[in-house]
């Protein structure tokens, strides 16, 4: 079947191309009544706006779509970051490609080169521990590039973080101030630069209390809920074990919930917020990071390269904040002489 054109939803609205064009591109000035006539013809017809044709008409470059990659779409952090760059991509009429890469450097090659083969006018990327020298072609070529969450090797782009070492410093600060000196740490894979940075902010928190690193404590490498309840086993089946954990994500902190099934008292604070942490026994304590934010920021500095702007590459920092709610509040009980 012949795919159908303005032409086609003008002649059955009984209206004008021009008007037509305007109730599409969404427009002010047309009636109601006349607005909803072409729509009525749009859904009847079946309509679809051909972008690239429109693009040529306008003689605008670009494709008004980006791709979004990240580590994982079911991560509740990602999740939020992904709503936030569609809605400024939605303001601006560009739509959003969105893959995940499991931080699988070939995967991650393979995600980027569909939506550069698609065209797209800019990616917003998740850097995986690989190294990224391969998106040096298609920058050259006008594809622009924003890094969010982390930094990539080999690319000097915008880039948009938060003080990750500073978040994980606070918290475990937290715990030493409450009595805790043996404070667990349980973290995703050390080679991952949110990671390495956290468990960063662990080891200062203990040298400005004048703490050596039990590498009993220690717990890298934690993927899911299994690593993390596994992980929580080990610590709690050790002689001497910890009286206070710092998780550092959320998917490590959930499981590392799941995994508390005795009554076994430990303080706990997790990096990231969740969306029902107001409501466990106790509250959880957390560093925030606002997925949002972070989202908005580099769609933001995305759309401004797009459109032109060639400033020197951009580092955006974004702060955390530490919100006390019960579970990193426990006070060490001590045994009485």
């Amino acid at each position: 079947m012949k795919r159908p054109t303005m032409k086609d939803v003008a002649q059955a609205a009984g209206v004008s191309l021009m008007t037509v064009s305007r109730v599409i591109a969404g427009e002010t000035g047309v009636s109601p009544d006349t607005a909803a006539r072409v729509e009525q013809a749009v859904r009847k017809l079946g309509y679809q706006r051909n972008d690239n044709a429109r693009n040529l008409r306008q003689k605008r470059p670009g494709t008004s779509t980006i791709g979004l990659v990240v580590d994982d779409l079911a991560n509740p952090f990602y999740a939020l970051m992904v709503r936030s760059v569609e809605d400024e991509a939605h303001r601006r009429g560009y739509v959003v490609l969105v893959g995940s890469t499991n931080d699988e450097p070939r995967r991650e090659r393979e995600v980027i080169a569909a939506f550069t083969a698609r065209q797209v006018d800019g990616l917003i990327i998740v850097p995986t521990i690989g190294g990224h020298g391969f998106l040096k072609p298609p920058m050259e070529a006008g594809t622009q590039v924003v890094c969010v969450d982390r930094p990539a090797r080999d690319l000097d782009v915008d880039t948009v973080t938060v003080d990750n070492r500073d978040g994980a410093r606070g918290a475990v600060t937290h715990l030493l101030g409450h009595g805790h000196t043996r404070i667990a740490y349980l973290g995703d894979r050390y080679e991952i630069w949110t990671q390495s940075e956290r468990y960063a902010g662990y080891l200062d928190a203990l040298a400005a209390h004048g703490l050596a690193v039990d590498p009993d404590l220690v717990r890298h490498g934690l993927r899911s809920h299994g690593d993390a309840q596994g992980a929580l086993a080990g610590l709690r089946a050790l002689p001497d074990p910890p009286t206070a954990l710092f998780s550092s994500n959320d998917v490590i902190t959930l499981g590392v919930l799941d995994g508390l099934e005795d009554p076994t008292p430990m303080s706990i604070v997790g990096f990231d917020d969740l969306p029902l942490a107001k409501q466990l026994d106790p509250p959880l304590t957390v560093v925030s990071q606002d997925p949002v934010a972070v989202g908005s920021t580099a769609a933001n500095l995305l759309f401004s390269r797009i459109d032109g702007d060639r400033s020197a590459p951009r580092k955006v920092v974004l702060l955390t904040r530490f919100i006390a709610r019960r579970s990193g509040e426990r006070l060490v009980q001590r045994v009485s002489d």
